[in-house]
């Protein structure tokens, strides 16, 4: 069993990372893109048996900052 979990950061949080990347696109020439969120994606490999309700026990304690970033949990 597998969780995938993508953590973004909230809208309204500044994202550096995002808006390098939006700037070099537009060096290169991608003239198109007014924005960029950055994220993250974590991918867990599960004993049968853990739920989404741990998984997301594990994003609240551990695998996102909930003050800045929110997440959601894709069981698969």
């Amino acid at each position: 069993m597998k969780a995938r979990v993508h953590v973004m950061l909230k809208n309204g949080v500044l994202d550096p990372q995002g808006e390098a990347v939006r700037h070099a696109l537009g060096a290169m020439g991608f003239d198109g893109v007014k924005g960029v969120r950055q994220g993250k994606v974590i991918e867990l490999d599960l004993d049968a048996g853990t739920t989404e309700a741990d998984v997301e026990a594990m994003c609240e304690k551990l695998l996102a900052n909930t003050v800045i970033e929110s997440y959601s949990v894709e069981m698969i």
